[in-house]
């Protein structure tokens, strides 16, 4: 038994997409997932898009999640900025603060936040800005879900102040021995192999571990599974995800 997990399997997983940034797939991609991470506008989007994307949303039953960034449209929000913490906290706060009077006015509320791009790898490389989204979103509501990547300083942190989160894994990114995932310039980052993106979901939750770039194998604890909505090949990956846990009687269901 791996020493990181339960001694048999989950039988169930989430599946997370980024959505709302302009690919123009998000309906297509809603019937195959159980949790929607919704830019905010900082990376891509605008208010019109964030109702639009809770619409679709609500429509199939998909939890309903911030994804705030950088503000960074110009790169997508996928180069790190060198901010202080109070800006930090400010950031999360103004992109918040815009969802959820969004989502008061649409009668629903926000179920989890996660972080997007540059941001999101930068926090789980970093206990100190961790900490300071932890600290913001408890004070927002401390009932939300932080999405963060497995084992890393977001969920530590997070733990620490006693907001709920859920561990993810990734499955059209390759990963690298220290558990991080392979920076995208590099080769092989993306995945692009609809049934070798499902085969590594399948080994995180059956046999808590992964393959690595390098060819290793380490343990990895994953909750929830991201697709990424600005992917090539993000909905034949789904497809064959959805069809793939299908087979092995894994449901996909929101924590």
């Amino acid at each position: 038994m791996n020493s990181i997990e339960q001694s048999s399997p989950a039988l169930s997983i989430d599946i997370n997409c980024d959505m709302g940034e302009g690919m123009h797939n998000d309906a297509a991609l809603m019937p195959y997932i159980s949790s929607a991470n919704i830019a905010c506008g900082y990376h891509a989007g605008n208010e019109a898009t964030i109702k639009r994307t809770i619409e679709l949303a609500m429509e199939h039953n998909v939890a309903i999640g911030a994804h705030p960034s950088y503000q960074d449209k110009e790169n997508f929000g996928r180069l790190s900025q060198s901010i202080s913490l109070i800006e930090l906290a400010e950031l999360i706060s103004d992109q918040l603060s815009l969802f959820e009077k969004i989502t008061t006015q649409m009668g629903c509320r926000i179920h989890h936040v996660k972080l997007h791009g540059a941001l999101y790898n930068d926090c789980a490389k970093d206990p100190l800005s961790s900490k300071i989204v932890a600290q913001t979103l408890q004070a927002i509501d401390p009932s939300i879900l932080l999405y963060g990547l497995s084992g890393s300083h977001t969920i530590k942190e997070a733990k620490k102040v006693g907001l709920k989160c859920v561990q993810e894994a990734f499955a059209d990114r390759s990963y690298q021995a220290n558990g991080q995932l392979t920076p995208r310039h590099m080769d092989h980052a993306l995945i692009t192999d609809p049934m070798e993106a499902s085969k590594q979901v399948v080994a995180m939750i059956l046999d808590q571990e992964i393959k690595t770039a390098e060819g290793s194998r380490i343990e990895i604890l994953a909750e929830t599974i991201c697709i990424h909505g600005d992917h090539p090949e993000a909905l034949n990956i789904a497809k064959h995800l959805y069809h793939t846990l299908q087979q092995y009687q894994i449901e996909i269901k929101q924590p």
